[in-house]
């Protein structure tokens, strides 16, 4: 392929994208008043949910297959470009104060490093070759998990970290907004929420961002519920590292108990902050050490360490 044609070739390739076609019908709507302009925004995002509703079965098998891997002490890695890179790096930096997950549990990837979180790094997302090497330093085992979000599916740096992790025995997802992708064909659990043409052609910010975030936000969440990081759907994993969220686990502990305020205080601080601790505390009747004996048999299953206290 010579320089001159590869620009050729590119165009032809987005013309086949349905991220990247062009609607005539609103070619005009610059002129359009603002109110309409966000009324049209609006109905487009509207039709999102029932877009990844259709594909909540391969959703659901790719969460099931994450946490059977993060159980055994893999991580989730995402790996994506552009905007899909953000989204992954902001998933991923949410789970440590949520879940209270180790930072290094779940990475996100983003091509060109931390600098492309908040600028354009050019040329990056069309190198595998980098891909390949930000997962080599990661050290992947068969454990891991990676995740590559493209919203054209096409994007060498999604395609690449997904063909490399393969290659190394992790498990790979592969998250696009367009049919019949080169990412969801290289990796075993292939998710295509297909949106559609954007309001603004080939923006995927737009549309394609808003469904990958609602994928991102199911396989982290669902995957640390599957691992015990919640109760029912309070966070008891919740790390409390400011005023904000030390409120918020004294609210999630008296939610979980029914236990009045001074109960409660007196729980967390005999469990050093810890709301999953001091939960079990104040519904077992026991005391620290014998709920973090507790919680350790049940590799961190409140409802599992409930049962095995009550025997």
């Amino acid at each position: 392929m010579t320089s001159a044609s590869a620009p050729r070739d590119l165009r032809a390739e987005l013309d086949t994208l349905t991220t990247e076609a062009f609607r005539p019908e609103l070619a005009e709507i610059d002129q359009l008043p603002t109110l309409d302009l966000a009324r049209l925004m609006n109905g487009e995002d509207a039709f999102v949910p029932s877009a990844v509703a259709a594909r909540l079965p391969e959703i659901a098998a790719a969460v099931d297959a994450v946490a059977a891997r993060m159980a055994r002490g893999g991580r989730l890695i995402y790996a994506g470009a552009g905007t899909a890179g953000r989204l992954g790096v902001l998933d991923a930096a949410e789970c440590p104060p949520t879940f209270a997950t180790d930072p290094g549990q779940v990475v996100g990837l983003v091509a060109g490093g931390p600098e492309a979180v908040v600028t354009s790094v050019e040329g990056a997302e069309d190198s595998a070759a980098l891909a390949r090497a930000d997962l080599d330093a990661l050290t992947l085992t068969p454990q891991d998990t990676v995740v590559g979000v493209s919203a054209s599916g096409r994007t060498p740096y999604a395609v690449g970290a997904v063909r490399h992790a393969r290659a190394a025995g992790a498990l790979t997802v592969g998250l696009s907004c367009n049919p019949g992708s080169a990412l969801a064909a290289a990796a075993e659990h292939g998710i295509e929420v297909v949106v559609g043409p954007e309001l603004l052609t080939g923006s995927t910010r737009l549309k394609a961002g808003t469904a990958q975030k609602l994928v991102l936000n199911m396989l982290s969440t669902i995957t640390m519920i599957r691992l015990g990081k919640t109760y029912g759907n309070l966070m008891v994993d919740v790390r409390a590292s400011n005023d904000k969220l030390r409120a918020r686990s004294r609210r999630i502990v008296a939610l979980a108990t029914d236990a009045d305020e001074d109960a409660v205080d007196r729980a967390l601080t005999a469990a050093d902050g810890e709301a999953k601790t001091a939960i079990l505390m104040l519904l077992a009747d026991v005391d620290g050490p014998t709920a973090a004996k507790l919680l350790s048999g049940a590799d961190g299953h409140l409802r599992a360490a409930l049962k095995n206290a009550a025997r």
